[in-house]
């Protein structure tokens, strides 16, 4: 059975979910509502490409694996806060072994340099 060893998840972060907004025909909107707190083990992966153009505009990727308890109500569209950390769902959430966990990879993006 896989699962996610209790001393590995080490990081509490808050789950929250898209909310649409009146007359908006899409999730999000910019408005989030919280799903609630979960211990998870959160790994940086290894750089492959710290910084690629987004719009002509050069940004800083900070990717992560994301490992935690199962739970059925964690979906692609959500996003993670790990304290001041917006981190998006980009691969995932999969199910390890028979719901003995979850494990998604999560991306932050910022401004890379001096692009302020």
């Amino acid at each position: 059975m896989i699962s996610v060893p209790p001393g590995d998840r080490d990081t509490l972060v808050t789950f929250e979910r898209p909310i649409a907004s009146k007359g908006f025909r899409g999730a999000g909107a910019g408005t989030w509502e919280s799903v609630g707190d979960e211990w998870v083990e959160l790994r940086d992966m290894l750089p492959s490409r710290g910084e690629q153009p987004a719009s002509g505009m050069p940004v800083a990727l900070r990717r992560a694996r994301v490992r935690m308890d199962y739970r059925d109500d964690i979906t692609p569209d959500m996003r993670i806060v790990e304290g001041e950390h917006v981190l998006q769902i980009v691969s995932g959430p999969v199910t390890l072994g028979r719901r003995a966990g979850l494990e998604m990879v999560v991306e932050e993006v910022s401004p890379a340099g001096n692009a302020a």
